[in-house]
């Protein structure tokens, strides 16, 4: 692996008396695509959480690109690279799609800039640019929300269930644009309970069981060594 561009290490964090996390170990190379595989309620979003600067570990530490980001704010993070599309697709739904786009304007990007980059990606967002984005199909408001992550020209990008609620169909074209953007040098930490789906574009894979990732290594490694655990849910 190379200089890992996120590294987390004996991560702990607790809802009240009961720990979620007990002791997380994870290194995400910089430039790779790494599934982050595992059952409900084995930790994994709890995990986004505390990188995202959402929820305060108990103990532990997390670098992003050699800096101690442990206690770092949401803000504070985007600013220095880290983007995250949270589980359920984060869109304002009575705003267009270009609205949406162009909104991010505000943080810096020309607004030219934001458009060019989701028209790229997703040409069917520039089919549905005048729609407003609560009338799209889930996997076009995915689009959208993977689009506003980008426009912060992330160094980092957290994708959060990425699949969830989604046809295959979606879900594979979703991934096939995940490995387009990881070729242009973004770092990418994918939560999935797909699992084939995830590691199909992953460098690596990582897997979570009971608050810990329990096993790392490349794709097919993981698929033959923790198949009863990564496909215990939908595969």
């Amino acid at each position: 692996m190379s200089v890992p561009i996120l590294e987390v290490v004996d991560l702990h964090a607790a809802y009240g008396r009961i720990e979620v996390l007990r002791g997380v170990d994870l290194a995400v190379p910089k430039g790779a695509v790494m599934a982050l595989l595992g059952p409900n309620g084995a930790g994994k979003s709890t995990l986004v959480k505390v990188i995202s600067g959402q929820k305060k570990a108990t103990d532990g530490d997390i670098h992003l690109g050699g800096v101690n980001v442990r206690n770092a704010a949401p803000e504070e993070l985007a600013r220095i690279g880290l983007c995250t599309v949270p589980e359920g697709r984060s869109v304002f739904p009575n705003l267009t799609v270009q609205e949406n786009l162009t909104l991010m304007s505000y943080a810096g990007v020309p607004a030219e800039a934001v458009l060019e980059t989701a028209f790229t990606y997703f040409p069917r967002l520039l089919e549905r640019r005048s729609q407003l984005a609560g009338t799209m199909s889930g996997g076009e408001q995915q689009m959208l929300a993977m689009s506003r992550a980008l426009a912060s020209d992330p160094a980092l990008l957290l994708l959060d269930e990425l699949s969830m609620g989604l046809a295959p169909l979606i879900v594979d074209e979703l991934y096939d644009t995940v490995a387009q953007i990881a070729s242009s040098g973004v770092s990418i930490l994918c939560i999935e309970q797909f699992a084939r789906t995830a590691l199909r574009v992953s460098d690596y894979a990582a897997v979570m069981s009971g608050g810990r990732v329990v096993a790392s290594g490349e794709p097919d490694e993981i698929m033959e060594t923790m198949s009863d655990v990564i496909l215990g849910g939908a595969a």
